[in-house]
């Protein structure tokens, strides 16, 4: 939701610009109530290009990568923090010698649901369930690193089978704040760079010339692509001081701000719950044991 529009908004205002120093500072992103320096100005503030264009590509990864690797890896930090309570939670459970409520719902899961994608998933979640034993350091990091829905569940597996909390967090720690975190800022960047784009389109004019009748639309076909991807990349005329209106603030910033604070409420509110829970939970086992001395004494007194 933040990430990837960071990254595709920096790399096409880059490519509409021809130059990366764009930034005012190096975590010049989104920030409560404002939002970057970098998205509401012309290309003309900032000058000439530095990266010409040639053949639909102006600015390469290797440049723009450095520039929203400090925003990357801080959201992978804080996707790994995220992490933590699952495990802590699951850990508490067995520690306290209670099953957790997930590992018994996994186990009774009804046979009502139905499709091929949650079968899917419930073959993964069993999958999982019976290879917990294998849950090491390297396993943790491949589900830390590749984007999938179930790391929750290998969050609760490893607090509820005694991993070591430092085994945990240091391979979620580096498989979402450097593994996953690049591998989703270099495909983001590839696309709206035209890096992936000019690769499908270099693919496909070969592809077609290898069909016969084709050969002599080639050449108009492929003059109309950069013609457009030209246009499109193009920087956008300097706009009037007094119709210059500041959108982002209104639009993405109150959003995100919604969302958070709306996560972070939720977080709150069930670990309220949870240790509401907890402590009533032993406060009757308190209760059950001093009625059942009572009874046990006065079994014995007759």
């Amino acid at each position: 939701m933040y990430l990837g529009p960071h990254i595709a908004l920096f790399t096409i205002k880059a490519m509409q610009c021809g130059r990366v120093d764009l930034k005012s500072a190096p975590y010049d992103t989104i920030q409560l109530k404002r939002g970057p320096s970098w998205l509401d100005r012309d290309c003309h503030e900032y000058g000439d290009p530095v990266f010409p264009l040639s053949h639909g590509l102006r600015v390469p990864l290797s440049s723009i990568l450095p520039q929203v690797q400090v925003e990357a890896i801080l959201w992978g930090v804080g996707t790994a923090l995220g992490e933590l309570p699952p495990y802590f939670i699951s850990r508490a459970a067995r520690m306290s010698g209670s099953n957790l409520d997930a590992m018994e719902e996994l186990d009774a899961s009804s046979d009502g649901d139905s499709g091929i994608i949650a079968a899917r998933l419930k073959a993964i979640k069993h999958w999982l369930l019976n290879h917990s034993q294998h849950l090491n350091f390297f396993t943790i990091l491949v589900l830390a690193s590749v984007p999938n829905p179930l790391f929750d569940l290998a969050g609760i597996m490893c607090g509820q089978f005694g991993v070591p909390f430092w085994k945990f967090f240091l391979a979620t720690l580096i498989g979402k704040a450097i593994v996953k975190t690049h591998i989703q800022t270099v495909f983001i960047i590839s696309v709206c760079n035209n890096q992936l784009l000019n690769w499908m389109e270099n693919e496909l004019i070969w592809v077609l010339g290898l069909v016969p009748g084709f050969n002599s639309a080639l050449p108009d076909l492929t003059a109309k692509l950069r013609e457009m991807k030209e246009k499109y990349m193009a920087p956008a005329p300097p706009a009037s001081a007094d119709i210059k209106v500041k959108k982002w603030d209104f639009s993405f910033t109150g959003i995100w701000n919604t969302v958070v604070w709306l996560m972070l409420l939720n977080f709150f509110f069930k670990i309220v719950n949870a240790t509401a829970q907890m402590y009533l939970k032993k406060q009757q086992e308190k209760e059950l044991a001093a009625l059942t001395n009572r009874a046990s004494a006065s079994t014995h007194s007759d």
